[in-house]
């Protein structure tokens, strides 16, 4: 089974910068991709970003493009998700998971999931 440990949220100022870190431990050789998601309060839970573990390639929400950067180091089933210039609105739960290619495609966990704790994130402006 599937768990994973999100890590490296915190409390930072509007134009700071974040590193979040998955750890994905079990069966994950059959999982590809893995997305980063955040849910805030009172609002559903939304894709941030999403990589192919296989060839790196990258997806990313268009409010995040150009300030998230996703990676992955496949020898230690992580995957990270540097966060510059962080705004208020970035404030959030983050959690991470694995995707199918659609939900990447499409950053919709649509799919039934298994869910960390995540990470929590608050951006004051």
């Amino acid at each position: 089974q599937l768990k994973f440990e999100e890590s490296g949220g915190g409390l930072v100022q509007s134009g700071g910068s974040l590193r979040l870190s998955c750890i994905v431990s079990g069966f994950i050789w059959g999982s590809t991709r893995v997305g980063w998601f955040r849910q805030a309060p009172g609002k559903e839970r939304e894709g941030v970003a999403c990589i192919n573990r296989n060839d790196g390639t990258t997806v990313y929400r268009d409010s995040v493009k150009g300030r998230f950067i996703i990676s992955r180091d496949n020898a230690k089933n992580t995957v990270a998700l540097q966060m510059n210039n962080l705004k208020p609105e970035d404030t959030a739960l983050y959690y991470c998971t694995t995707v199918t290619a659609e939900e990447c495609t499409s950053l919709l966990a649509t799919w039934p999931k298994a869910w960390g704790q995540g990470t929590q994130v608050t951006v004051r402006g």
